[in-house]
């Protein structure tokens, strides 16, 4: 093999930093150390990776095609490096999970302290991802367990359906609105208006419910995250819907949540690989938020 992976590590850090010394500082070595590597690959193969000019660095168009497919290589190498150590040092395994963004904030991390607490000999990882990405994570083993807040549909995918929930209203304290027990999408088309972006599949949830009411209405700020948006109200930007569960049973301090009227419901999803046998701690965590889910406001 021409290409050895140490090569491939001090390739991906030069085209990262832009610089030898960039590179050097990343890796903890020489900057001198990288140079010769870095002539070194290209002497062996064959090929001119960076045009250098007064000591610039320009990645010539072979050299951006190759980082193309070093990128995906290298994170493989390194997810196996680490299944490696996990398993000499860590009897009980690893998991690794993935949720959508707004589960992070208030519906996933009850269940992670008490699977730490139950299991703290397992190493775990977790991440948001979004929907469209969701796929490609569980496929290409970035994840061995997804919570999805909306419904995903994919071949080879394994879905177990979770919980049931509500898009929610979120106001400013103080706000004339929020003094009703409910609070219609024609109400809120009168106020300044925070929602998910329409290329977003909230968004497109949220557009369906308005058109759905005969409701017109125009956003004033559009935002792909549920925090950004109770951030946004909770200074008094305007007001926003967001998914119940991001905003949890303890709300943001200064937001006031309210049911909608017009329903939009969510269904909650645990997601798999179909590929793959779901391991012990798999099996263990999906059971232990399904107890969640039931004793907690999701229906």
């Amino acid at each position: 093999m021409r290409f050895k992976l140490r090569q491939m590590e001090v390739f991906r850090a030069v085209m990262l930093t832009g610089s030898m010394n960039g590179a050097a500082k990343l890796l903890f070595v020489s900057q001198p150390a990288i140079s010769r590597l870095i002539a070194h690959t290209e002497l062996s193969l064959g090929l001119q990776l960076f045009e250098r000019d007064k000591g610039k660095l320009t990645p010539t168009p072979e050299a951006h095609r190759l980082f193309q497919e070093v990128g995906p290589l290298f994170e493989e190498a390194l997810r196996i490096d680490e299944l490696a150590r996990d398993l000499a040092e860590r009897p009980e395994g690893a998991l690794t999970l993935c949720s959508s963004p707004s589960l992070a904030l208030n519906f996933v991390p009850p269940v992670i302290a008490q699977y730490l607490e139950l299991y703290p000999n397992v190493r775990l990882k977790y991440h948001t991802t979004l929907l469209a990405d969701m796929a490609h994570e569980l496929l290409g083993r970035k994840a061995e367990l997804a919570i999805s807040v909306l419904p995903i549909d994919h071949p080879n995918l394994v879905v177990e359906p979770l919980a049931t929930g509500e898009m929610v209203c979120i106001l400013p304290q103080g706000h004339p609105l929020a003094s009703q027990p409910t609070v219609g999408l024609a109400e809120l088309a009168r106020c300044r208006l925070i929602l998910y972006s329409r290329n977003i599949p909230f968004g497109q949830l949220v557009a369906a419910a308005f058109q759905r009411a005969n409701v017109s209405w125009t956003s004033a700020v559009d935002i792909v995250r549920a925090e950004l948006a109770c951030a946004l109200v909770r200074v008094g930007a305007g007001v926003a819907i967001v998914d119940q569960f991001s905003v949890g049973e303890q709300g943001w301090p200064g937001v006031v949540t309210r049911p909608l009227r017009e329903s939009i419901p969510l269904s909650l999803s645990l997601v798999r690989s179909r590929f793959e046998r779901p391991g012990r701690q798999v099996q263990r965590f999906m059971r232990l938020i399904k107890e969640h889910a039931r004793a907690g406001p999701a229906r």
